[in-house]
């Protein structure tokens, strides 16, 4: 993507299955699980960039000694900080007590990072800013284990003011208002009174303390307080949650808008965000990772019982499409043939607006991430080429002579790597006044290749907020003179806020809304926004299930093709001399390429739950009144 977006979290849960001897024995050293944990952080390190952490817990520990360990990095490169620290640690250990390298109880009992169960977690902060104390796992501490909480969670709440609310109204007084704490505290409250239930419970049947918390810990009902927990959550999330003796969660929101995915054998169970991290760490074939389904719970017991509970009560399943387009590590099988599919249905289009020409056409794309995009274009282009050849040579077939039918199957698209991306130069670009001018230079651009009577094709996965095309990408490839250059997104026109994960939060940001008001302006029905803009006023008073996404009416009067041109308009200024032309995908080809993930509410205003559509009526008021900031 050409736009700089901040995007949903990671997580990883490892729990070892056999006793910490059993992988000193095979793998040669105790940290087997630890060393899990660090490969899945780095295999989804896509995901976060703004923080990581993790978090251990020893199971059967002495009373008196420490059973969970934890670190948390903000440092530019968060998962390398993290564990330069724990092989210090570990390093700094072993060469104190260099006897102790195979004693795998004397490490269990005297290092940190060493455990049986395991979270991590990387970071793209939306909400909170980037300071250490906003980056998972989050913990809840007790002096009683089985009220000791881990928790770390990829996801965002729309109405984390009202769970705060409802914190306050059971008499708490959280120190934070972020979704984080408050989904934190809520689930320690229920695990609180599941807690005392049991407790009473034991003690009418006259059992000693002591021996009540160990009975506690075993017969914990996880389903149950998570269950209650959720309840009232409004939101995209994958949670996962440990508790200090030894039980864990992950727990997937009902519409399935968040991914997870979850590998058991005899040795080990693993949850993660993606499948094929998952597959690589593990060595494991896709047919062994499963998906956690919406409303799911995978439920880990110290005592050594997995199983997985539906929770909640699945709703239509509405998972993240953006997610698959853009940032899912497309090494995954189905991802990566997805990806290619809207390269080749976004091609029709394409060859429309280069007047059917070519032969004097260039294909290229954005890197990085429109790549596997493209190959799916260009088999579109090869594909449409042939049949071009099919039908001269039938035609033809009387009159042709040998170098006649060589010329035709010589014709073949021509394919170039014209925008190559200087990663380092975008860290360097800090100071505002002077941005405009230094991000033209973010990307290179390859001479030599394009004639000025040629059209140029140039396709991105997403174009968000257009802003790196403006000021970047199309004064670079404007250098090459082309006659025309068409700028394809692989998805649709992204029009409404996203609330359940991606940092993309503000309707002014977006260029199809730019393009929709500069159109609604120039056709003289500015009214239009004034009456969105009452009515928007009118649905924030109403609960949230009674309210509609009055924002469509922005769009309503605009073709697709019409907000197109606009957008065309707004991306090209005086120093642009070429024609510019921007396709973007349709969304029935979308639903086509993507048919697992139907969640489309940016491109569609469709939000799945109640608070997406608090969210864009309050967006949109924000935008309208001024008020650059966020409406979750």
């Amino acid at each position: 993507m050409s736009d700089p977006i901040k995007h949903e979290c990671g997580i990883a849960l490892v729990r070892l299955l056999q006793p910490l001897s059993y992988y000193q024995e095979k793998y040669g050293t105790a940290f087997w699980g630890l060393n899990k944990l660090y490969l899945l952080l780095e295999k989804q390190h896509n995901r976060g960039q703004d923080g990581a952490g993790i978090a251990s817990i020893k199971f059967d520990t002495d009373p008196g000694t420490r059973y969970i360990s934890r670190k948390r990095s903000n440092k530019a490169q968060p998962i390398q900080d993290i564990f330069n620290h724990i092989n210090t640690r570990i390093r700094d250990i072993f060469k104190e007590f260099p006897e102790k390298k195979n004693d795998v109880f004397w490490q269990k009992k005297n290092m940190p990072y060493i455990g049986e169960l395991f979270l991590g977690h990387v970071r793209y902060g939306t909400f909170g800013g980037n300071s250490i104390e906003n980056v998972h796992p989050f913990i809840r501490p007790s002096n009683w284990k089985h009220r000791s909480l881990i928790m770390a969670g990829n996801f965002n709440m729309t109405n984390s003011n009202q769970l705060l609310q409802d914190l306050i109204n059971i008499g708490q007084h959280p120190k934070e208002n972020t979704d984080t704490v408050t989904v934190m505290e809520k689930i320690g409250h229920f695990l609180d009174k599941e807690v005392e239930h049991l407790y009473q419970k034991y003690k009418k049947e006259q059992i000693s303390k002591l021996e009540v918390s160990a009975l506690i810990s075993k017969h914990l009902n996880i389903a149950h307080i998570i269950q209650k927990s959720a309840k009232k959550w409004d939101g995209g999330y994958v949670m996962a949650g440990l508790f200090g003796h030894g039980d864990a969660f992950v727990l997937r929101d009902p519409n399935g808008i968040r991914p997870a995915f979850y590998y058991q054998d005899d040795e080990v169970v693993a949850i993660a965000s993606e499948r094929p991290a998952l597959q690589t760490v593990f060595d494991a074939p896709i047919q062994q990772i499963k998906e956690l389904e919406n409303g799911e719970a995978i439920i880990l017991k110290k005592e050594g019982k997995i199983y997985v509970e539906q929770v909640l009560e699945p709703k239509e399943k509405k998972a993240c499409s953006f997610e698959r387009i853009y940032f899912s590590r497309g090494s995954d099988a189905q991802i990566y043939q997805e990806r290619k599919k809207l390269g080749k249905l976004v091609f029709p289009q394409v060859v429309k607006a280069i007047d059917f020409d070519m032969e004097n056409s260039v294909f290229s794309y954005i890197p990085n991430t429109a790549e596997t995009a493209f190959f799916g274009m260009r088999e579109a282009a090869e594909d449409y080429l042939n049949q071009q050849k099919l039908t001269k040579i039938l035609e033809g077939k009387k009159q042709l002579t040998a170098e006649k039918v060589q010329k035709i199957l010589s014709q073949k698209p021509r394919i170039e790597k014209l925008a190559i991306k200087d990663a380092k130069l975008r860290t360097f670009i800090t100071d505002d006044e002077n941005r405009d001018d230094l991000v033209a230079h973010v990307y290179d651009v390859t001479y030599g290749v394009v004639k000025e009577s040629d059209n140029l094709v140039i396709i991105d996965d997403s174009i968000v907020r257009g802003t790196t095309l403006k000021k970047s990408i199309l004064k670079i490839v404007n250098r090459l003179h082309p006659k025309r250059i068409v700028v394809v997104s692989s998805a649709p026109q992204i029009r409404y806020p996203d609330c359940y994960g991606i940092d993309m939060a503000k309707l002014g940001d977006f260029i199809a809304f730019k393009a929709a008001i500069a159109l609604l302006k120039e056709m003289n029905m500015v009214t239009t926004i004034i009456d969105v803009y009452n009515r928007c006023l009118e649905e924030v008073e109403k609960e949230d299930h009674e309210m509609v996404n009055v924002v469509k009416d922005i769009y309503a009067p605009f073709s697709t093709e019409q907000i197109n041109q606009k957008i065309a308009k707004l991306l090209a200024d005086d120093s642009i001399n070429s024609e510019i032309h921007i396709i973007f995908q349709h969304i029935e080809q979308l639903h086509e390429a993507i048919p697992m993930h139907k969640g489309d509410w940016y491109f569609t205003g469709n939000y799945p739950t109640p608070g997406g559509n608090r969210v864009v009526n309050e967006a949109f008021i924000n935008y309208y009144q001024g008020n650059n900031s966020r409406a979750y």
